[in-house]
């Protein structure tokens, strides 16, 4: 503890261990902190099952049918990885990729109707797909080729549209898409959570458009990852790289104070010993005066001892719930205005015990009765063997950093893939740095004297 440092990070969550590693094998003296003894933070997998139990403050021990409780981790926040996003990228880079195993997802879903169908998201499943008719599969096969061609440095590719200019309503317009295909394309192509990205320019949604279809070529049955052993691996790998770059690490170790010099942050007090710092990152509950609250998460675990209907019997498999299916209040106005997402993972990810699934339902809460907003998704699931309900506080930084040097981490959303987290990551490096993030940045030095024996 008695030691100068570049950086210092508290708590051992995805970002604060992906930025951890980026600063260490950047030459930063890295020091890591985390109150918990165990990795991850608000991303950790629960390990085993009994601990769960504990932790949601069930009175019960899990039932024999469980099977071992040591077979099970259990992630506290559900996502996958985009097989072309961004994480990916981050694993690839720094080779973290050498300390994980992932499957590919089996499908990904939307609700309609009060049925799942899969998300059509190539020409050929596209004119295959139950959610349209016959002319609308038509023109919305139309629109994949456009956004498959589209170039945003070739206008010629452009078709008319000024990616810079043109709303994404106006682009629907072009390709006379009707409301449901809408909806899908924005939500489950897309990834947004909200409709408010309709009025504003095409080029982005565009690009996420792209993104989805080329992280889905990749591997063809969907284009999300998944980590064998639960997502708690992630952040460990990138803590094992920061350490392998001279990081410091130091688990169940109380965080007493900040501490302030004109302003800045100079160190961290713990167990009456000051760590001096000259940058400090570190996630919303250690700062709780410098972040404020900006909604609530509500997510639900389910284990399941089948898998979920409708879904050809997938191990793996997300769900998008429009709330335009779902929610309506008597005077037909939406009781919520965001998306309820479904996770489902299982005993094949090396998660659950044999024979036993998990599904993680999360929205963000809109209204006083946050168990009421996802009634439907928990229908989908029935039967449901347990249940383990948690409301999180989405806090975001008041402060960004520049003139407290304090760099505060965003919480983790409701969307079911990491691609909002990178962003932050990207955000937090430029505030810290002055410099645009580059993923070239996270190379391993090919004859750093950390860089480990090639396997």
């Amino acid at each position: 503890m008695d030691e100068e440092y570049d950086v210092i990070v508290l708590g051992t969550g995805l970002t604060e261990c992906i930025l951890s590693g980026i600063m260490s094998v950047n030459g930063k003296k890295v020091l890591h902190m985390d109150r918990n003894p165990y990795y991850g933070g608000e991303s950790s997998s629960i390990t085993p099952l009994e601990e769960l139990y504990k932790r949601f403050e069930l009175t019960d021990s899990p039932p024999e049918s469980m099977g071992r409780g040591r077979d099970w981790n259990v992630d506290l926040i559900p996502k996958f990885l985009m097989a072309n996003g961004q994480l990916v990228k981050m694993l690839l880079y720094t080779e973290v990729t050498r300390y994980l195993d992932f499957k590919v997802v089996e499908g990904s879903f939307v609700y309609k109707g009060g049925k799942i169908y899969k998300v059509p998201s190539t020409e050929t499943e596209a004119l295959a797909s139950n959610l349209m008719g016959m002319f609308e599969k038509r023109r919305f096969r139309k629109f994949l080729v456009f956004v498959a061609n589209f170039d945003e440095n070739d206008p010629k590719t452009f078709e008319g549209v000024d990616p810079k200019v043109t709303t994404m309503k106006d682009v629907y317009k072009k390709f006379d898409l009707g409301q449901d295909v809408i909806d899908f394309t924005g939500h489950a192509l897309a990834l947004y959570r909200t409709d408010d990205y309709l009025d504003v320019p095409c080029l982005e949604t565009i690009n996420r458009i792209k993104l989805y279809s080329e992280s889905l070529a990749r591997y063809g049955k969907s284009p999300y990852l998944y980590p064998l052993y639960g997502l708690g691996e992630l952040p460990q790998g990138f803590a094992r790289l920061s350490a392998i770059y001279g990081g410091t690490y130091m688990l169940n170790k109380p965080v007493e104070e900040i501490v302030m010099e004109d302003g800045h942050v100079v160190g961290v007090k713990s167990e009456g010993e000051v760590a001096r710092c000259k940058q400090l990152i570190c996630d919303p509950s250690y700062i709780q005066d410098r972040v404020r609250k900006a909604g609530q998460v509500i997510r639900v675990i389910c284990i399941l001892s089948h898998p979920i209907k409708n879904t050809n019997d997938a191990n793996s498999c997300q769900i998008i719930i429009p709330q335009n299916q779902v929610n309506r209040k008597s005077d037909g106005m939406f009781l919520t205005s965001f998306y309820i997402y479904v996770c489902m993972i299982s005993y094949a990810h090396n998660v659950a015990a044999q024979g036993k699934y998990i599904a993680i339902v999360s929205t963000t809460v809109e209204t006083s009765e946050p168990e009421a907003e996802i009634e439907p998704a928990l229908e989908l699931l029935e039967p449901i063997d347990q249940k383990f309900v948690s409301l999180s506080d989405l806090y975001e930084p008041t402060d960004d950093g520049t003139e407290s040097q304090i760099f505060a981490s965003s919480a983790y959303d409701a969307t079911t893939h990491f691609e909002t987290t990178c962003n932050d990551i990207k955000d937090i490096y430029k505030r810290m740095t002055g410099s645009d993030f580059d993923f070239e940045n996270m190379k391993r030095k090919q004859n750093d004297v950390f860089g480990e024996d090639e396997q």
